[in-house]
């Protein structure tokens, strides 16, 4: 097991979560989309289990319910981030939302006094407005030239030269570069619909980012942040993914990721070392990328070969984090809690794993690219 279990009790935390209120910005002429509910689903997830299990979680209905999203986490605007600070005086936030350089966690004057002591779960605000770019993220690790991606382009009009361009293989990915889940991502097996698809897509989110089909396997991998033990960033187990609409794994809301995703015993993963490799690659990618959060990376083999090389393909700064444990969510495991359970971790030990590895405020409004 990768990860390092660590000793819960030894502090005592006082924690909020937060969820999505405020919508991301227009960065560089693109707006990455908000998810309908804000992300209360999970972080509703995220406050009950932490609670039943012992961990002192305020939360904006003194007795909230249990299915109810809407009672467990505060939004993450200016005003409800001070009343979990201020009024429930918390000392860790669980920042469940998009974070970007002007959100309240990295601006706000009212949180200067707090800055030292106030813990948060959360990537530095600087480094998601950055990374959320995908074609930023892609031309920063191409860069470094030891990591495996497809190749890829971006495409600012439906008369771009590109799309008549001998290097375009169909069939080809076409998706927003700042994105959310798969929203706008689509395998275009022709120039007919690629260009049907571009001519939606870049009404949204101009430029788009075109990208090599690979037919390989795909999987996903959690990389878990430092613990203050050693020092390093842990991959969990190798989650697969199969069932795939139409090339494109389906949105987890549409189909539970249970139903299309198993995570690999350490048997299968220690029995191919393109396994290996790519989870190894994909802590370097979070070492070289300095995040403070749990991220999950989305890699392809490039062919069918079961012993085919892996390419990243897409690095997500916020993991979904829905998880068992509210009546009725049963089968929402989220990729990062199947993940976890193959190291041997359940929902709620998980959750206090990422926790324990909140940084100060004040730490994470200094990091940047």
């Amino acid at each position: 097991m990768r990860v390092t279990r660590v000793l819960f009790n030894q502090f005592k935390p006082r924690v909020a979560v937060l969820y999505q209120a405020v919508e991301p910005p227009i960065i560089n002429g693109v707006r990455k989309p908000m998810k309908p509910g804000g992300y209360r689903d999970s972080g509703s997830d995220i406050a009950y289990v932490l609670q039943k299990n012992g961990v002192d979680v305020v939360t904006p209905k003194t007795n909230p319910d249990p299915q109810s999203d809407e009672d467990w986490c505060f939004p993450d605007h200016e005003e409800g981030i001070l009343e979990a600070v201020k009024k429930h005086r918390v000392s860790h936030l669980w920042a469940n939302t998009i974070l970007f350089s002007s959100h309240p966690l990295q601006t706000s004057s009212a949180l200067d006094s707090s800055a030292d002591n106030l813990k948060v779960v959360s990537q530095p605000p600087n480094l998601v407005q950055q990374y959320d770019d995908k074609n930023f993220v892609n031309d920063l690790l191409r860069k470094d030239g030891s990591f495996n991606l497809p190749k890829s382009w971006l495409v600012y009009t439906t008369m771009d030269d590109i799309l008549s361009s001998s290097d375009l293989k169909y069939p080809v990915i076409a998706k927003p570069i700042r994105g959310r889940g798969s929203h706008g991502v689509s395998l275009c097996r022709s120039k007919a619909a690629l260009t049907q698809h571009l001519s939606n897509l870049l009404k949204e989110s101009s430029p788009a980012m075109l990208e090599e089909y690979l037919d390989g396997e795909e999987a996903t991998v959690t990389v878990m942040p430092p613990s203050s033990k050693d020092g390093k960033y842990h991959a969990l187990p190798l989650v697969v993914r199969f069932n795939h609409a139409d090339g494109i794994a389906p949105y987890n809301g549409v189909v539970a990721v249970t139903a299309n995703s198993r995570t690999l015993s350490p048997d299968e993963q220690a029995t191919n070392r393109a396994y290996e490799e790519v989870a190894e690659a994909c802590e370097r990618v979070a070492a070289k990328l300095r995040v403070t959060a749990p991220i999950r990376i989305d890699v392809r083999q490039f062919s069918k070969d079961r012993l085919s090389k892996f390419a990243i393909f897409d690095v997500n700064m916020k993991p979904n984090m829905t998880g068992p444990g509210r009546p009725g969510r049963e089968d929402q495991a989220s990729l990062t809690a199947l993940a976890a359970a193959g190291a041997g971790l359940d929902y709620s030990e998980l959750l206090k794993e990422i926790l324990h590895c909140a940084q100060p405020l004040k730490t994470l409004r200094s990091i940047s690219v």
